[in-house]
């Protein structure tokens, strides 16, 4: 289980004239974060710095990277890092990108400002609970539909997709607990499941 945020946000701020865009984004992977990062270098080919830091939970642990990208060496990656990991928020990804104003800052100036920008942005998300859960394929008839849909909310889980063929096919979100809770109650409940499979691991909200 961790923390994590449920959407993408941006800030700015201006301080003796730099500008400070600072850039919230969810992200599940060390490559998914890194493509984010040029994504926005590439939007934005005139900034003087993208610096940034992120943090990823995996079953092998918690990843963490950081980059000054230019900037005096601890006063850009290592403030806006300190954020994720004070409030311990994971698969969060903080880029903020300064254009330069024509006036230095000094080391505490830079700190201040690439923190200021990252947490105007933080400001405007929700922090969430998220755990690694399962996408399941559960195919029932459509006289039972009713019945699995109401056990599946007192589950709390989420249907992401739904398909009405000759049978109904409904993609949900689930933890691994009520996935093993279902595959061990199936015999007992009052409505029939023509099959189930699970299709891939992914991150849940709970």
């Amino acid at each position: 289980m961790f923390n994590s945020i449920d959407s993408n946000q941006t800030a700015e701020i201006t301080e003796k004239k730099s500008k400070f865009i600072a850039n919230v984004i969810s992200v599940s992977s060390k490559e998914e974060a890194e493509k984010c990062i040029n994504d926005i270098k590439k939007k934005n080919p005139l900034a003087r710095h993208n610096c940034y830091a992120y943090s990823i939970y995996s079953k092998e642990g918690i990843q963490n990277r950081m980059s000054d990208d230019g900037e005096p060496s601890g006063t850009a990656g290592a403030p806006l890092l300190n954020i994720l990991t004070s409030r311990e928020i994971t698969n969060t990804l903080i880029v903020v990108t300064r254009y330069f104003g024509g006036i230095l800052l000094g080391t505490g100036g830079l700190v201040r400002a690439y923190t200021s920008a990252a947490q105007a942005a933080l400001e405007k998300v929700n922090i969430i609970k998220k755990d690694l859960g399962l996408i399941v394929k559960i195919v029932v008839s459509y006289s039972d539909v009713d019945k699995l849909k109401y056990y599946l909310s007192q589950k709390k889980t989420t249907i992401v997709d739904s398909e009405y063929l000759e049978n109904i096919i409904l993609k949900v979100e689930i933890s691994k607990e009520d996935y093993d809770t279902l595959t061990k109650e199936e015999n007992d409940l009052n409505f029939h499941i023509i099959n189930k499979a699970v299709i891939e691991e992914t991150y849940i909200n709970i």
